[in-house]
Protein backbone atom coordinates (compact mmCIF):
# COMPACT_ATOMS: atom_id res chain seq x y z
CA UNK A 1 0.00 0.00 0.00
CA UNK A 2 3.43 2.58 1.17
CA UNK A 3 5.41 0.64 -0.87
CA UNK A 4 7.03 3.49 -2.05
CA UNK A 5 7.89 5.30 1.44
CA UNK A 6 9.59 2.18 3.10
CA UNK A 7 12.71 3.50 2.28
CA UNK A 8 13.96 6.57 3.50
CA UNK A 9 16.02 9.10 1.20
CA UNK A 10 16.90 10.57 4.77
CA UNK A 11 19.67 9.24 7.28
CA UNK A 12 21.51 6.78 5.50
CA UNK A 13 24.79 6.84 7.12
CA UNK A 14 27.41 4.83 8.46
CA UNK A 15 27.63 3.24 12.05
CA UNK A 16 29.26 5.49 14.38
CA UNK A 17 30.32 3.12 17.14
CA UNK A 18 33.30 1.49 14.93
CA UNK A 19 31.67 -1.72 13.48
CA UNK A 20 31.62 -1.60 9.49
CA UNK A 21 28.51 -1.20 8.24
CA UNK A 22 25.77 1.39 8.07
CA UNK A 23 21.79 2.33 9.11
CA UNK A 24 19.30 2.73 6.63
CA UNK A 25 15.65 4.23 7.97
CA UNK A 26 12.63 2.52 6.93
CA UNK A 27 9.00 3.23 7.45
CA UNK A 28 5.83 1.15 7.77
CA UNK A 29 4.50 0.23 4.62
CA UNK A 30 0.77 -0.45 6.11
CA UNK A 31 -1.48 2.20 7.65
CA UNK A 32 -2.03 1.18 11.03
CA UNK A 33 0.75 0.89 13.75
CA UNK A 34 1.44 -2.69 14.45
CA UNK A 35 3.24 -4.20 17.99
CA UNK A 36 6.67 -5.74 17.11
CA UNK A 37 5.75 -9.29 17.49
CA UNK A 38 3.53 -8.70 13.96
CA UNK A 39 6.75 -7.60 11.86
CA UNK A 40 7.99 -11.40 10.56
CA UNK A 41 11.09 -9.81 8.71
CA UNK A 42 12.60 -6.47 7.45
CA UNK A 43 15.04 -7.95 4.73
CA UNK A 44 17.62 -5.67 3.45
CA UNK A 45 19.79 -5.97 0.46
CA UNK A 46 22.40 -3.72 -0.38
CA UNK A 47 24.17 -3.24 -3.28
CA UNK A 48 22.84 -6.74 -4.61
CA UNK A 49 24.06 -8.46 -1.71
CA UNK A 50 21.51 -9.61 1.27
CA UNK A 51 22.46 -8.72 4.57
CA UNK A 52 21.76 -11.19 6.94
CA UNK A 53 19.45 -10.64 9.69
CA UNK A 54 21.56 -12.06 12.38
CA UNK A 55 23.83 -8.90 10.69
CA UNK A 56 20.97 -6.28 11.32
CA UNK A 57 19.05 -4.29 14.32
CA UNK A 58 15.80 -3.27 14.55
CA UNK A 59 15.19 0.46 16.19
CA UNK A 60 11.93 2.12 16.55
CA UNK A 61 11.99 5.15 19.30
CA UNK A 62 15.07 4.06 20.98
CA UNK A 63 14.82 0.53 21.62
CA UNK A 64 16.91 -1.63 19.51
CA UNK A 65 16.10 -5.26 19.03
CA UNK A 66 17.35 -8.22 17.06
CA UNK A 67 15.13 -9.84 14.70
CA UNK A 68 15.25 -12.96 16.83
CA UNK A 69 14.06 -10.76 19.65
CA UNK A 70 10.61 -8.99 17.54
CA UNK A 71 8.35 -12.17 17.75
CA UNK A 72 8.10 -11.93 21.72
CA UNK A 73 7.92 -7.79 21.61
CA UNK A 74 4.02 -7.53 22.34
CA UNK A 75 4.85 -4.09 24.32
CA UNK A 76 6.55 -1.76 21.31
CA UNK A 77 4.99 -0.68 18.35
CA UNK A 78 5.52 0.65 14.93
CA UNK A 79 3.23 3.18 14.22
CA UNK A 80 2.04 4.21 10.56
CA UNK A 81 4.75 7.01 9.34
CA UNK A 82 6.97 6.12 12.32
CA UNK A 83 10.79 6.27 10.67
CA UNK A 84 12.57 3.02 12.35
CA UNK A 85 16.18 2.59 11.71
CA UNK A 86 17.76 -0.49 10.90
CA UNK A 87 21.23 -0.82 11.42
CA UNK A 88 23.64 -3.90 9.37
CA UNK A 89 27.31 -4.79 9.72
CA UNK A 90 29.52 -5.22 6.86
CA UNK A 91 32.74 -7.06 6.16
CA UNK A 92 34.14 -3.78 4.45
CA UNK A 93 33.58 -0.03 5.18
CA UNK A 94 30.98 1.26 3.20
CA UNK A 95 32.40 3.70 0.40
CA UNK A 96 31.02 7.19 0.02
CA UNK A 97 28.53 7.39 -2.78
CA UNK A 98 25.57 6.12 -4.10
CA UNK A 99 24.47 2.60 -2.90
CA UNK A 100 21.15 0.32 -3.92
CA UNK A 101 20.01 -0.10 -0.96
CA UNK A 102 16.26 -2.61 -1.59
CA UNK A 103 13.64 -3.55 1.67
CA UNK A 104 11.25 -6.00 2.02
CA UNK A 105 8.97 -5.54 5.06
CA UNK A 106 6.99 -9.03 5.80
CA UNK A 107 3.80 -7.80 8.44
CA UNK A 108 1.48 -10.43 9.93
CA UNK A 109 -1.85 -8.94 10.15
CA UNK A 110 -4.33 -11.21 12.38
CA UNK A 111 -7.01 -10.34 10.39
CA UNK A 112 -6.04 -10.55 6.93
CA UNK A 113 -5.45 -14.07 5.53
CA UNK A 114 -2.41 -13.30 3.41
CA UNK A 115 0.78 -11.42 5.18
CA UNK A 116 1.09 -7.79 4.43
CA UNK A 117 4.12 -5.57 4.30
CA UNK A 118 5.88 -4.32 0.91
CA UNK A 119 9.06 -4.11 -0.51
CA UNK A 120 11.05 -0.37 -1.88
CA UNK A 121 13.95 0.49 -3.54
CA UNK A 122 16.02 3.62 -3.71
CA UNK A 123 19.80 4.33 -4.35
CA UNK A 124 20.85 6.32 -1.90
CA UNK A 125 24.29 8.69 -1.74
CA UNK A 126 26.52 7.77 1.54
CA UNK A 127 28.36 11.18 2.33
CA UNK A 128 31.79 11.31 2.83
Amino acid sequence: MFDQYIVCEEGFRPLDDGRTGGVVEVRMPYYRGLALSMVEAVDLVLDGRPVPPSRTTFTVHHNTYTFDQLPGTTDDRWEMGERAQLAFETDEPLAPGEHDVAVAVRLRISYMPVPGGGRDSKRLTLAA
